[in-house]
């Protein structure tokens, strides 16, 4: 194993696979922030060459932290087909972007071969590839899930419509639910970021969607974005969840800091399979972000990329209904600009991708990082045409609870139209009930409440 490059006749020396994999990742200012990144881009550029030549067993013997020391690790290393692994390991990280890229590669050849490759491994080769590789890369991966409805259908583009109050006011959760139905939002789920995590809260609020969700027969999904532990107690005290939620790190530091373990999430996932109210067979929903690691300090030296796809590794274990990243929610000191928050969302499509989920994303910002709506509307474009599940929803595209910038419902109508783009097939058939849909367009009615009056 080489891990020494040489760029215009300079030299450049790598300590181990972890170093490479940091130097070799896209400027971001998480990286730069742990003390990891390529410190120029000629050095980059070496990085990536000699990443290019390393095999995939290379990469697969040095992970970047231990089997014994992290269980992250373990449940990725443990889920691994050992047969499709010995059959690609002595391919270089190189070749098998060329073969991710091939046209005649199909997106059922990419199926089979990811159920060999290692977290690590997925992170390298997107590393090497560029904006326009990893739409390509993208688009040849869709994955559905079943929950109550399918998501992630040939030529559909979905929605989360979250309705978050900074409250927790049922009439003002109610108020956005309706707003976002009428604009064709929702069919991924309706879920709520609770103000307050606590399980009466969280059952007070679980039990306002829920009925709302059934007294107007809306063909989708539940879920109140509280602690996993929380929603675990409401489900054995018998609250009607469809979708059970946590947020993910790469490390089991991290994970610890959020406060669960593996077992925390078996459990959770075991308990929804038995008693949660949805149809199944597909029950979780799980938010990532670059960087997350980083603001807790429990990067573990690791490039924030890499640490992104090994939060992949442990969501495949559940068989998500959904997962989706938040990077620019974490703030600039992960993600700076918007050229770094376009960058991360096609990176983690793409991983997300090749660790066979039903991937979507929320290209969501801060105020105070340097980035905008007209960056934000680059990377949902880029996000569409590389086969997004899908994004999130919400009034005017500004988070009234959670204080920053995501896709509106008004975003979300206009990719669909422009992209020839629907809904999920059950819930479209409902908005045409409903009157706010008609061939695939949203009629006259789009954002007029008194829908729902009785």
């Amino acid at each position: 194993m080489i891990l020494k490059g040489k760029v215009y006749g300079t030299a450049y020396t790598f300590n181990s696979v972890r170093d490479v994999l940091a130097k070799a990742s896209e400027d971001k200012s998480g990286d730069r922030l742990a003390g990891i990144s390529a410190v120029t881009a000629a050095e980059r550029v070496a990085a990536k060459l000699v990443l290019s030549e390393l095999t995939l067993e290379d990469i697969y013997n040095n992970p970047v932290i231990p089997y014994e020391k992290d269980e992250v690790t373990r449940v990725i290393y443990d889920g691994i087909n050992t047969t499709v692994y010995r059959k690609y390991k002595n391919m270089t990280v190189g070749a098998l972007r060329e073969t991710i890229l091939d046209h005649e590669t199909t997106g059922n050849d990419l199926a089979n071969i990811s159920r060999g490759l290692t977290s690590e491994i997925i992170a390298a080769v997107t590393k090497l590839m560029s904006t326009l590789d990893l739409i390509v890369a993208a688009q040849k991966m869709r994955y559905q899930a079943h929950c109550n409805t399918t998501i992630g259908l040939p030529g559909t583009l979905a929605f989360r419509c979250q309705p978050n109050h900074p409250t927790d006011n049922p009439q003002g959760i109610l108020a956005s639910i309706k707003e976002g139905l009428s604009y064709g939002s929702g069919d991924a789920v309706i879920g709520v970021n609770p103000v307050e995590d606590n399980i009466e809260s969280y059952t007070r609020v679980i039990e306002v969607v829920s009925e709302f969700i059934d007294r107007w027969q809306i063909p989708t999904q539940n879920c109140v974005l509280a602690h996993v532990t929380t929603q675990i107690a409401a489900l054995e005290k018998g609250a009607p969840v469809h979708l059970v939620f946590q947020s993910l790190a790469g490390t089991q530091k991290a994970n610890e800091a959020f406060g669960f373990t593996v077992k925390t999430l078996d459990d959770a996932y075991e308990l929804a399979l038995r008693q949660g109210a949805a149809s199944g067979p597909n029950v979780m929903y799980f938010e990532t972000g670059q960087g997350s690691e980083v603001s807790l300090e429990c990067h573990e030296g690791v490039d924030q990329q890499t640490l992104e796809s090994r939060c992949y590794g442990l969501a495949r274990r559940y068989k998500p209904f959904m997962i989706n990243n938040v990077s620019g929610f974490i703030g600039p000191e992960t993600l700076y600009t918007g050229k770094e928050l376009t960058r991360a969302t096609m990176e983690d499509l793409v991983m997300a991708k090749l660790h066979a989920l039903p991937m979507g994303v929320a290209q969501c910002y801060t105020n105070h990082m340097k980035a905008d709506q007209n960056d934000q509307e680059v990377a949902n474009t880029l996000s569409a045409l590389a086969g997004a599940n899908f994004f999130m929803g919400i009034p005017g595209g500004d988070d009234v609870m959670l204080s920053y910038q995501d896709t509106s419902f008004h975003d979300n109508a206009t990719l669909r139209e422009i992209l020839n783009l629907r809904p999920c097939p059950e819930f479209e058939s409902w908005l045409e009930k409903m009157g706010i849909m008609e061939n695939g367009r949203l009629t006259k009615r789009a954002g007029d409440l008194s829908i729902f009056n009785d």
